[in-house]
């Protein structure tokens, strides 16, 4: 007997099936099938969802017990970008539909950031329009160059770095299907994205990696700030870090899709159609101001007799604070994070070069580079019995190998005081130089066509920022408000 998926073109004859398909989205049941050709290659093992013919999503030919002629036509990631729209789309089609939008597949804030930042006047509308740009005339042109090589290493087209912590999957498999030790550890996608999935790519400073209080050291043991004796081998992100407060929600248990939902996968706005589900966005108020509670309750949030209690996707229960200090009436033109954040990334000075010259000796005691292609490379290289690899690196979206060579360095890397800056809104908030950059370029034969060029960003480069450091204000906050609007002050006096 015949059974099809609906909309789907592939009988589950194929079906090399273990259990009974669960129904999805329209999805109907399907009969076991007695034997299983890819299984006895393939350890696999799906979830309660997707126990369902191999075939259906990675297609091939499962009749056949010959390798080659099992693997014509097959699709090694169905849930790559590429796929999404003829293979996850037949079950998940609204989810299908957005992600296209969602700031994580275009990547459009990240790329317009930094091309801003170096004289771009208009906005791309996502990361595979940012132009190859080979010999750079400009400073954007360069910036495009860095962004395509050295930066996108971790977008849903890719599979990350090649790092333990940092590989996994592409497209919906990025963050529901659980990766360890670099490899895929299970074909159960999880419906809830679990943390190990966020931290592979929100990982170095940035934020994500301080919810867990960690900020990475420099890049070898040399030029660690602050120095560190500890004899650090294993680098699961690339670089070791050091383990200081981590924020109060992740010690409470609260995982990153707790606050951070399906919005992240969405295009989040009026781009939506009409028939889909706007999702919702948990704010600091919604939680924890109780005139907004008492209006409607966020998802995981319940009444209790002394006030609301909040249950994780982990599992995890506690009493939810509310707001009660006097201060949240007085200062409410102020974010959450300029008085409860604990510390905040401030790395200054981020020098960026591309080389395209051979000489790998000046980078002999920085060979560390946060990313295992530049690290790969320098490390064969230095090793005068091998034979040398040519000074390229590959384009993170297409992968074509190009010639020149992105090196990285600081000027200082500190966690300190959050530092305050005002939004657009006139908002005091936490801000980062994030922008604080400059770009060189020397070319195989030695000409430098571009010495140090800083980033166009204003005050500094510092922009906007949310650490992920919460915890109790302390009996010093106001002293932090006070210091930046007597220093606001005194600089609109000496103007």
């Amino acid at each position: 007997m015949i059974f099809f998926c609906k909309n789907h073109v592939h009988p589950c004859l194929l079906c090399l099936g273990i259990v009974v398909l669960v129904a999805i989205s329209g999805c109907v049941e399907e009969k076991k099938h007695p034997e299983s050709t890819c299984l006895a290659c393939h350890e696999a093992m799906a979830d309660s969802s997707h126990q369902m013919s191999c075939t259906v999503c990675h297609q091939g030919n499962a009749e056949s017990s010959e390798i080659a002629e099992a693997h014509v036509n097959l699709i090694a990631q169905p849930a790559h970008p590429d796929n999404i729209s003829t293979i996850c789309a037949e079950c998940h089609r609204e989810q299908a539909d957005s992600l296209p939008q969602s700031l994580h597949y275009t990547q459009k804030n990240l790329v317009n950031l930094v091309r801003k930042g170096f004289g771009a006047k208009e906005d791309i509308p996502n990361l595979l329009e940012i132009p190859v740009i080979e010999n750079p005339e400009t400073p954007l042109e360069l910036s495009e160059d860095l962004l395509r090589r050295r930066c996108l290493r971790c977008h849903l087209f890719s599979s990350g770095d090649e790092y333990s912590a940092t590989k996994h999957g592409t497209g919906c498999a990025a963050c529901h299907l659980n990766y360890q030790d670099g490899e895929l550890s299970s074909h159960a996608f999880s419906a809830t994205p679990q943390d190990t999935a966020c931290l592979s790519c929100h990982y170095g400073n940035r934020v994500g990696f301080d919810y867990y209080g960690r900020f990475e050291h420099d890049f070898n043991h040399e030029y660690r700030t602050p120095y560190s004796a500890a004899d650090f081998t294993d680098r699961p992100y690339g670089v070791d870090y050091h383990d200081l407060a981590a924020d109060v929600h992740q010690r409470r248990g609260m995982l990153c899709v707790d606050c951070h939902g399906a919005e992240l996968m969405t295009s989040y706005g009026s781009d939506l159609p009409n028939t889909m589900s706007k999702p919702e966005a948990k704010t600091c108020s919604s939680c924890h101001e109780k005139t907004l509670l008492e209006m409607e309750l966020p998802s995981g949030v319940t009444p209790t007799p002394d006030g609301y209690s909040f249950t994780s996707k982990s599992g995890s229960s506690h009493a939810l604070p509310v707001m009660k200090n006097r201060a949240h009436e007085i200062y409410q033109a102020v974010s959450c994070q300029v008085c409860h954040a604990q510390w905040s990334f401030n790395d200054t000075g981020t020098n960026l070069l591309r080389s395209d010259l051979d000489d790998y000796y000046s980078w002999d005691r920085l060979t560390v580079q946060g990313s295992k292609e530049v690290e790969t490379l320098l490390e064969h290289n230095l090793d005068y019995d091998k034979d040398e690899l040519p000074p390229e690196m590959s384009d993170k979206i297409t992968g074509d190998m190009r010639l020149g060579i992105w090196y990285k360095g600081f000027v200082m890397r500190r966690w300190e005081e959050p530092l305050l800056g005002r939004a657009d809104d006139g908002t005091i908030q936490v801000v980062r130089p994030k922008l604080d950059i400059s770009l060189s370029w020397i070319d195989e034969d030695e000409e430098v066509h571009f010495d140090s060029i800083p980033s166009l960003a204003p005050n500094q480069g510092k922009v906007p920022y949310t650490p992920h450091t919460t915890g109790p204000a302390g009996i010093y906050y106001e002293q932090r408000l006070r210091d930046f609007l007597r220093s606001e002050e005194a600089s609109q006096d000496s103007k």
